[in-house]
């Protein structure tokens, strides 16, 4: 059993409670993270800060120097919220329909701020450390944004370090993972072109959602048949819309879904067969095929000597 540990004991932390629970209140979505950005810039000047706004728009970075070292780090945070509905009933619900903190950001942005103050406060150390709030990172590529807007060549910095909250571990316990840690996120959409007609009468259509059936099957034997067994890879399935009416069949089917991978070779194979896979299902059936792939985030990789020295 891990040994029990006291809740955090600082002057601010009541006040970083009500700050967490304000942003909580009033959530804000990728790049839309005004409110945010400014209520963090502010607590970083209060508490002598030095503050540089809107790098990728709405990003915030805090400067905190002390003795004469020329070394400097990172410490990075994200602000955005998930477009959700919030179900809770607590006093600091979502007042914004549609949107909520469900992937704990609010809690993040809290974090470092903690950190900015108690740095800012004792700089009890020699060198410089960047904190970084960062917009977007639910699906914006908001650290992506943040480096095209010249993050690096302003703040330079030997390492960047962040963490996530994670519900399941016991207060005061860490997980830490050198190499990969989160797989790439990554999206499919295949969309089948038939040809409607009656359910009664089928020969006189090209029914799609047969071959819709066939493809999902068959895209679970890439994992199985064409990656090597001990590379991960994940094809998930979440999405099948067609047809209005049950006695019609359809024009059109979509079948949509995720691929995750720690790799970029076997992010490669999979689109590869994936593609390959839709496009002949579909000829098979004399359906004509529409194949969309989005890469949307790399793979998560933890530098080993950094990872060593946060363990």
């Amino acid at each position: 059993m891990p040994p029990t540990v006291p809740l955090l004991d600082l002057p601010f932390l009541a006040e970083l409670t009500a700050f967490r629970r304000d942003i909580h209140a009033h959530p804000e979505l990728a790049f839309d993270e005004k409110r945010t950005a400014e209520l963090v810039a502010r607590e970083l000047e209060r508490h002598g800060v030095e503050v540089h706004r809107g790098i990728a728009g709405t990003g915030v970075v805090g400067v905190v120097r002390a003795g004469t070292s020329s070394r400097m780090i990172g410490l990075r945070a994200d602000m955005d919220a998930l477009p959700l509905v919030e179900m809770n009933e607590f006093p600091h619900h979502s007042r914004h329909p549609g949107k909520m903190h469900a992937c704990g950001h609010d809690g993040h942005t809290a974090m470092l701020l903690a950190a900015a103050k108690h740095l800012a406060t004792h700089r009890d150390f020699d060198g410089t450390v960047y904190l970084v709030f960062q917009p977007a990172e639910e699906g914006g590529g908001g650290a992506r944004e943040m480096m095209k807007d010249g993050l690096f060549e302003r703040f330079p910095m030997e390492a960047i370090f962040g963490a996530h909250n994670w519900p399941g571990l016991a207060v005061g316990q860490f997980a830490l993972c050198a190499g990969p840690a989160f797989a790439s996120s990554n999206e499919f959409k295949v969309t089948i072109r038939g040809k409607g007609a009656h359910a009664a009468m089928p020969q006189n259509g090209i029914d799609p959602i047969p071959a819709a059936c066939q493809m999902v099957l068959a895209f679970q034997n890439i994992l199985t048949r064409n990656k090597h067994p001990l590379d991960t890879g994940v094809i998930s399935v979440t999405k099948i819309h067609a047809g209005e009416a049950t006695n019609v069949v359809p024009d059109d089917c979509v079948v949509e879904g995720t691929v995750r991978t720690f790799s970029d070779e076997v992010l490669d194979l999979i689109e590869r067969r994936l593609r390959t896979i839709a496009e002949s299902t579909c000829a098979a059936f004399e359906a004509q095929c529409e194949f969309e792939f989005e890469r949307q985030y790399p793979p998560t990789v933890n530098h080993v000597p950094e990872t060593d020295f946060i363990r």
